[in-house]
């Protein structure tokens, strides 16, 4: 398990290992949340604007409501994946998860949905006519000083912290940024508290659109999200704002808990499959980081 804190003022607490490198799978969406968001302050987007040959919204794609379902249950990904083929072309991979037979009408249900991330990352590199890895790096990354990246190749994943087994990250289709567990949580103090979004955008980032109960064998007594960001609870250790991410060999959990003194921020991951050690771990340390900061 490597951990990284960081307190509410930015300072860094806890870095177990400043050199490795770790995919942050899902903890991706809320970058892509912030792009999508900047691309609406700019004007250059509606948020409530049906995409173009879609019936939902980016609105409603960033919150998981847009009725889509996801591809990662699907028994052809799978067995691509685990037999280390070339990620499919997007066009096939709409094709084999029905992207467009709607689960249900767009705002009348939640169902995660990384394909809706797909989407919006397609959206986003039309609308600003570059790559999503250059459009994270110079409007995100760089000015906040950060080393993460988005990975797009197998080489980018041989030098991670734990053995990737041959993965390929445009497996990924919304994109993995792929960096240390201290800039994870820089870059989510940047989104929370820094200049990258305008106050309103943030107060729409931190509008928690679905409630919901426990996850059973995870941390979550009460979940939730926002647009594009994680929002619930976690017994002692209170709210939780962040993102959990897993691939086939590794997990984390990047995370506020703004209840605990000192509102720390707290990143864990862990090898494995699955995201509850990492979850847990974050929460931990976040608590033992409240009670040094009390």
């Amino acid at each position: 398990m490597i951990i990284a804190v960081l307190d509410g003022a930015g300072n860094l607490l806890r870095d177990d290992a400043p050199d490795a490198v770790f995919p942050w799978w899902s903890f991706t969406k809320p970058v892509i949340a912030a792009l999508v968001l900047r691309t609406a302050e700019d004007g250059l987007l509606d948020l409530d604007t049906a995409l173009a040959g879609w019936p939902f919204t980016s609105r409603q794609l960033l919150q998981h409501r847009a009725g889509l379902r996801d591809y990662g249950p699907l028994p052809a990904y799978k067995a691509a994946v685990a037999a280390r083929e070339t990620p499919w072309p997007a066009s096939r991979l709409l094709a084999e998860a029905h992207a467009s037979d709607l689960v249900y009408p767009p705002g009348q249900g939640w169902l995660y949905s990384n394909i809706g991330y797909l989407l919006l990352r397609r959206e986003l590199e039309r609308l600003h006519g570059c790559d999503l890895a250059h459009l994270m790096q110079r409007d995100i990354l760089q000015p906040l000083g950060l080393g993460a990246r988005l990975a797009g190749t197998r080489e980018d994943f041989e030098g991670l912290h734990w053995d990737a087994r041959g993965y390929h990250p445009g497996w990924v289709y919304h994109g993995s940024l792929m960096g240390t567990a201290a800039d994870a949580v820089r870059l989510l103090h940047a989104l929370l508290e820094g200049p990258l979004l305008c106050p309103s955008s943030r107060g729409m980032m931190l509008d928690q659109q679905m409630r919901n109960g426990p996850i059973p064998g995870r941390v979550w007594s009460e979940t939730g999200y926002g647009l594009g960001l994680m929002i619930g609870t976690a017994g002692d250790a209170g709210r939780v704002v962040g993102h959990s991410g897993c691939g086939p060999f590794c997990a984390n959990l990047a995370a506020r808990f703004p209840d605990l003194p000192g509102r720390p921020i707290a990143a864990a991951f862990c090898e494995g499959g699955t995201e509850a050690p990492a979850e847990f771990a974050a929460a931990n340390a976040a608590l033992k980081a409240a009670r040094l900061l009390t």
